[in-house]
């Protein structure tokens, strides 16, 4: 039986130069809470840069106005198209660095490991995804842009990670101290 996870906000992102989308559970026991989702798009502006700023302040300002206590961000995976994944990179930095702005611990997942922890399936489409969260979190209507439900996903993942962690104990305060307590496991 798992311990309820203290109250907390947790912002999911799914970083994007396109579409950036996003997601905020709030955690009160065992079970998130929907806040809020939603996308930033980015598709018309021509300038990169410009987009980086964008994705900046939209992380800046969800956090600024939700108060999260985590973020949990999609890690950029493998792609064939080198400048692709570049561009991504760095919105995934941005979106990073505007969180480190604000004193915001931050969690990576690779896809595969969000779509695990939410399907029990690595190779799930976006659509499986958003589903099974409509229905976990009770979400009336899905949005238009399924980015804001892969954003939501890393939120839900990060808890689902928090929950199977080991809880820590006092353990010993120095080397001595373990040996002192665990003779037979030192030779």
């Amino acid at each position: 039986m798992t311990k309820a996870v203290a109250e907390r906000i947790i912002l999911g992102i799914d970083p994007g130069t396109s579409v950036m989308g996003y997601g905020l559970i709030e955690i009160n026991g065992k079970k998130p809470k929907l806040i809020t989702l939603g996308v930033l798009k980015l598709s018309k502006y021509s300038d990169h840069y410009l987009k980086l700023r964008k994705i900046f302040e939209r992380v800046v300002g969800l956090i600024d106005a939700y108060h999260p206590d985590e973020l949990a961000i999609e890690a950029p995976f493998y792609g064939k198209n080198v400048q692709s994944m570049l561009k991504l990179g760095r919105a995934q930095g941005v979106a990073m660095a505007a969180a480190l702005s604000r004193s915001l611990p931050v969690f990576e997942y690779a896809p595969l490991r969000i779509k695990q922890a939410i399907t029990g399936r690595g190779n799930a489409s976006k659509e499986q995804v958003a589903l099974f969260l409509k229905q976990y979190l009770q979400i009336n209507e899905l949005p238009n842009y399924l980015d804001a439900t892969d954003g939501l996903a890393a939120a839900v993942c990060h808890f689902f990670q928090m929950q199977n962690l080991p809880k820590q104990t006092g353990g010993p305060k120095s080397w001595k101290e373990f040996i002192r307590n665990n003779p037979g496991r030192v030779k």
